[in-house]
């Protein structure tokens, strides 16, 4: 009897450094996570690559997989598209493995609603200006971009009481520690270890 794997969802404003803390957890060699994709219509950036980062789509073929229903979750946020294929993330959950979802705060919110023996971990910055600061350096955002994208994260911030576990990302490599304890604390809990227990002790009697 296998248990299922682990849905677990990091989230939290834009520019908190989500994908820095996921790139670094998955350099680790010892890393058992299945990175789930995201399906995004925004340009790719500078050093990311297509398949890895993101899979990135026009806006055509994303209303195709909104209406064919193969999409975990999805959102806008500031003029662009995000979402999460139903179908890898289904298929890797029922073989055992954890599966990682790097994710804004807006698909968050649904797929708590869809999975809610999820994992929710919300990241957030040690302050407001460290956070625009952050945005600033990416230097990918005009002026009009950042506030935008300031006025969003003051607003997603005050979603904190929606996920399970928030971390502060005031360092990388403690953040990735963080985060790695919460997902072996989140295995060890009773509701998700006591059902599979007692059908191993029911076997062993057999």
């Amino acid at each position: 009897m296998k248990e299922k794997g682990l849905l677990i969802v990091l989230s939290g404003p834009s520019g908190v450094g989500k994908g820095t803390v996921r790139k670094a957890i998955f350099s680790k060699e010892d890393t058992n996570f299945e990175y789930s994709i995201s399906v995004t219509t925004r340009a790719m950036r500078e050093g990311e690559r297509d398949g890895v980062d993101y899979f990135f789509s026009t806006r055509e073929r994303f209303d195709e997989m909104i209406q064919n229903d193969e999409l975990l979750e999805y959102a806008q946020y500031v003029d662009n598209y995000y979402g999460t294929p139903v179908d890898y993330v289904q298929k890797t959950l029922d073989e055992g493995k954890d599966v990682f979802l790097e994710i804004e705060v807006q698909g968050a919110k649904q797929v708590r609603k869809k999975f809610p023996d999820g994992l929710f971990i919300f990241l957030v910055p040690p302050n407001l200006q460290e956070l625009q600061s952050r945005i600033v350096t990416r230097g990918t955002e005009t002026e009009s971009s950042i506030q935008n994208r300031m006025n969003a994260a003051k607003e997603e911030l005050d979603m904190m009481h929606l996920y399970d576990y928030v971390v502060v990302n005031d360092d990388i490599e403690k953040a990735c520690e963080t985060v790695e304890s919460i997902v072996v604390a989140e295995h060890c809990r009773r509701e998700r270890v006591e059902k599979l227990y007692k059908k191993r002790l029911e076997v062993n009697k057999c």
